[in-house]
């Protein structure tokens, strides 16, 4: 149940709690009036008064969430492809069993129940990984295409292509045939980097289609405990020398953190001046990195995410797998994803205005629009019973409200016995 009733159409939200960066200001949190017509933020004093006027008593109001890395086509197979250990070839190996299970009724069944859960959550625009091997871009982009249409005005759904590297041939393979049905889709070119021999040919041979298709690009990258896994600077020297000018997405990047200093450093002056956009996924990765049998983990598993900041790269934060075998838990929560990653990699006392790791800068990253509280922009809000961070992080604020067009909509999450019959 929601923590407080509001009406549908116009009204004034008095004393709401907003951070500062998402109305153009500066400092952390401030205290406020939103008033709402005709599905917008307006000016409280603008034409007619607003007849409703609701005292939040400080409630926290953000824009929708922006979900930048997840894997849709993935989710919620946990039931019958659990991981067996819970490392990272135990992950693989399970997932690469269970394409076999992939028909386009599957993965849409699944992908479906997901996006109602993230939109109950109150997340806007979400972009998935596409598993295109085994012969499954076409049937699973396909899929994609209906949930585009179906979750129009609700939910900007994109997807990205994701192969593993040293499958990647300009000439033979399965990668045209690929890259060619990203293109006809609109969507974005993607790969999975780690130390091959040929890795850099390999990358020429993807920005090769990336450049023939004008096409943004997205890789996962050093998911590794392994020092000597950096193929996160090839990577950005292969974008420098290129002048690749469209967006370029990293995620994981997690081998930087147990480099030495000086070559963290060097690399991450190179991602600076390829001017690549980082996310972190901090849940997933806190659950699969360093995990040895019978040993407690000795690190967090994420990214260098202050030292990218401060060297004004566009650092992310997103929720990543949800009840498979890279991880076994999440919900699409990007409220989650914010209390965890919080925790996880120290956000706060500082004073970066981390709260656009999960709004406007994987909108930056990815293209969508920029969500915002300001005159003008869609009232599509959600609305937490906590006056500050402390009160947002001790809590899950399941009682939440979430606004759509200024409308509260249903947050009835979906059950999971709905999907007995796929995944059992």
């Amino acid at each position: 149940m929601s923590f407080c009733v509001l009406p549908s159409g116009a009204k004034t939200l008095r004393n709401v709690t907003v951070p500062a960066s998402l109305i153009g200001q500066s400092g952390d949190l401030i205290t406020t009036d939103l008033t709402i017509t005709n599905g917008k933020i307006t000016q409280t004093d603008a034409g007619q008064p607003v007849e409703t006027v609701i005292d939040m008593k400080g409630a926290m109001v953000f824009p929708a969430f922006v979900d930048m890395h997840t894997h849709l086509d993935k989710g919620h197979i946990w039931p019958r492809a659990s991981n067996p250990d819970g490392s990272f070839m135990g992950a693989l190996e399970t997932v690469h069993a269970d394409h076999a299970n992939w028909t386009a009724s599957d993965v849409e069944a699944r992908m479906d129940f997901a996006l109602r859960c993230a939109y109950a959550h109150g997340t806007k625009a979400i972009r998935t990984h596409i598993d295109s091997l085994d012969a499954l871009a076409s049937s699973s982009f396909g899929v994609v295409k209906r949930m585009q249409d179906k979750w129009a005005g609700k939910i900007e759904l994109q997807a990205s292509c994701l192969v593993a590297v040293d499958k990647i041939f300009k000439d033979q393979g399965d990668f045209p045939a690929i890259a060619k049905i990203v293109a006809d889709a609109g969507q974005i070119l993607g790969s999975v980097t780690y130390p091959v021999p040929d890795l850099k040919e390999r990358l020429l041979d993807f920005f090769y289609f990336a450049v023939m298709y004008d096409l943004d690009v997205d890789f996962h990258v050093d998911e590794t405990d392994d020092p000597t896994s950096d193929t996160l600077r090839t990577i950005a020297e292969t974008v420098i020398e290129l002048g690749f000018k469209n967006r370029v997405t990293v995620g994981h990047c997690c081998s930087i953190s147990v480099m030495t200093e000086e070559t963290a450093d060097e690399i991450i002056t190179l991602v600076a001046k390829a001017g690549l956009n980082v996310v972190s996924l901090p849940m997933c990765n806190m659950y699969l990195q360093d995990r040895y049998k019978g040993r407690t983990p000795r690190w967090r598993g994420v990214t260098m995410a202050h030292e990218l900041n401060a060297a004004g790269v566009n650092v992310s934060f997103a929720s990543d797998n949800t009840r498979d075998p890279f991880y076994a838990y999440g919900d699409l929560d990007m409220i989650e994803v914010m209390r965890e990653a919080t925790r996880i990699c120290h956000l706060d006392h500082t004073d970066v205005p981390w709260v656009n790791a999960f709004l406007t800068n994987p909108a930056t990253a990815c293209g969508f629009d920029t969500p915002s509280l300001t005159v003008g922009a869609p009232a599509d809000l959600v609305i937490c019973n906590a006056r500050g961070w402390t009160e947002l992080f001790a809590r899950p604020q399941s009682d939440r409200v979430v606004l759509r067009d200024g409308d509260p909509i249903d947050r009835a999450l979906p059950s999971y016995s709905e999907l007995d019959d796929i995944v059992s």
